[in-house]
């Protein structure tokens, strides 16, 4: 296989890449926050299929001002249409439900757990990327971070299960699907941006399906709600897209995704500075244990990182919205 070309110098970003990053950690932990917000004004799948119509119109016009190129082939269009369902059609309809029910506090914790889904589906998915024990105990320590956040030892008293359950799942979908764009959409040939703004393209149209046959139109349209929506979709998706492929372009993947693990601090911070949400000292404290096992799980032996920063579909990010991928 030939070496790929040498990219082409780009300008120096207006801002530094730290300011860029504290940027997308803000956005991404306030997303928690419009989806509560978002639910009190419109139902579910419509905080969904707004939020996605409004990032795909700030990808669209990323993608026509860059003069980028849509990817082709029916192939990579099918495998885009499933990634679009997996990382964000599926999960982003599951946070929202959560929220009716869950405090954007405890939905901002249970995004964080996609690194130990990852984990433990790479057991069987990745036979590449088996773990180290290292990151064996990361998994035992996130999953008992996320026991003491339900508050286990209490029989789960106060908590709303099916909520909880969602939240939970969402993650699970975000793990599913990154492992599932890694085995089929790298090396296409297509840039990272066209990817993502294709992505969420296809599951804006998903939901537009969907929406009509679950929804009605609301009789009133309430301020908040709506701004809500349009921040959710045009930063929490569109914008925040934009800022994590020029960080991991300008830093590395490695560095990046160090932002999954500000993402539930200002959740928790946004629910109960704006929102009251009420919380015992168990949330916090699990939340901690979780982002621990989280990072352990993330660990990798020094042969495997060499190797994986010379891989091409390393050097760039996967089509994707929540990093941490998260919200």
């Amino acid at each position: 296989m030939s070496p790929s070309p040498a990219p082409s110098p780009s300008p120096s970003p207006l801002l530094d890449w730290r300011v860029r990053f504290g940027a997308l950690a803000l956005i991404w932990g306030f997303s928690f926050l419009f989806i509560k917000v978002g639910t009190e004004g419109f139902a579910p799948f419509q905080v969904t299929f707004g939020r996605l119509l409004f990032g795909t119109a700030v990808l669209a016009v990323a993608i026509v001002v860059k003069r980028d190129r849509l990817p082709r082939g029916a192939r990579v269009w099918g495998h885009l249409a499933v990634a679009a369902f997996l990382l964000n059609a599926l999960p982003f309809s599951l946070f929202a439900y959560a929220e009716l029910t869950i405090p954007s506090t405890l939905a901002g914790i249970c995004n964080a757990t996609t690194p130990l889904w990852g984990m433990l589906l790479s057991l069987v998915a990745l036979s590449e990327d088996r773990p180290t024990r290292v990151r064996a105990a990361g998994l035992g320590i996130g999953f008992i971070g996320v026991l003491t956040v339900l508050g286990a030892w209490q029989g789960f008293s106060g908590l709303d299960v099916t909520g909880t359950a969602l939240a939970l799942l969402a993650s699970f979908s975000y793990a599913v699907g990154w492992i599932y764009v890694r085995r089929t959409l790298s090396g296409t040939g297509a840039s990272n941006l066209s990817l993502a703004g294709s992505q969420v393209g296809l599951a804006t149209l998903q939901l537009a399906v969907v929406t009509p046959l679950f929804t009605s139109i609301p009789d009133s349209i309430e301020l908040m709600p709506l701004l809500s929506v349009i921040a959710l979709g045009a930063l929490g998706t569109g914008y925040a897209m934009l800022l994590q492929y020029g960080v991991v372009a300008e830093v590395g993947p490695t560095t990046a995704a160090m932002v999954t693990y500000f993402i539930p601090v200002i959740a928790t911070a946004a629910g109960v500075a704006l929102l009251d949400e009420r919380l015992t000292w168990n949330t916090p404290v699990g939340a901690l244990v979780v982002l621990a096992g989280a990072a352990l799980t993330q660990t990798r032996v020094k042969r495997s990182r060499v190797a994986a920063q010379s891989s091409p579909s390393a050097s760039a990010p996967a089509p994707t919205p929540t990093a941490g991928r998260t919200s």
